[in-house]
């Protein structure tokens, strides 16, 4: 049959990249305490193509991960990253895994359990013999206002903020370990399931530790200044502000 995706282009032009999108798979990631978890992920496979290619094989990015059946973390993306170069006959392939991370959490004073879902990513680009690797993930936090609580005679406002990591690193990075920076930046973590003992523990502790997104993201940033694993990062803090209708917002790169 004639294969057309190897015929000539009409415009020699090289493209970056080219490859599939949004492709749902059921994915076993690494956990830092369980050893693995199941997940479902969305998934983009790209390759560059040369200018004298016309296209490029789409199935072949659906059979590399067909074939494919490890837990995800950095080795065996590197692996995965060349089996798609390889098998797409390409220079360079990136390939990007965005999921859903579960992690349990324990209310702080009844110790009730629940587990909370934190988006994620892991991302990989292969170029000659270099891989870049990228881990991001979003956590919710808590954030009372140092202003509202210093002029109010009594409360103050409190709202829920998303502090967003990605970082590049070296080793073995947990995204457990990102989460648990993020959570502990805020005024307090948020929690899936609390009982009475421990919402008045989480108001109480809140408002021990007014915040605006100022300090969340510098508080985020110095820990991640500190992880000996981590090459270089982005933090960024979105507060829905509970008076306003808008957000308030702060971000901070080390690149």
């Amino acid at each position: 049959m004639q294969d057309v995706q190897n015929g000539p282009s009409e415009v020699l032009m090289p493209i970056d990249r080219v490859g599939v999108k949004n492709l749902k798979v059921p994915l076993l990631v690494q956990d830092r305490f369980q050893g693995s978890q199941h997940t479902i992920a969305d998934v983009d496979l790209c390759v560059d193509l040369p200018a004298r290619f016309k296209g490029t094989h789409m199935s072949r990015f659906l059979e590399v991960i067909s074939s494919w059946s490890q837990i995800l973390n950095s080795d065996s993306l590197r692996e995965l990253l060349r089996d798609v170069r390889h098998k797409l006959e390409a220079q360079s392939a990136v390939l990007r895994f965005d999921f859903p991370y579960f992690y349990t959490s324990r209310a702080p004073v009844s110790g009730r359990e629940f587990v909370i879902d934190f988006p994620s990513y892991l991302c990989g680009k292969l170029s000659g013999q270099d891989v870049d690797m990228v881990l991001g993930v979003e956590v919710p936090v808590m954030t009372v206002c140092p202003c509202s609580l210093a002029i109010s005679r009594q409360g103050a406002h409190s709202q829920r903020a998303l502090v967003r990591i990605k970082c590049g690193f070296k080793g073995l990075l947990w995204l457990e370990e990102l989460i648990d920076i993020a959570s502990e930046s805020g005024s307090s973590p948020v929690y899936p399931i609390l009982k009475r003992s421990d919402e008045k523990f989480v108001t109480e502790y809140a408002f021990s530790r007014p915040a605006f997104v100022e300090d969340v993201v510098r508080k985020a940033a110095a820990r991640l200044d500190e992880h000996r694993l981590i090459k270089w990062y982005e933090v960024e803090v979105e507060s829905f502000e509970s008076i306003h209708n808008h957000s308030a917002y702060a971000k901070i790169s080390r690149l």
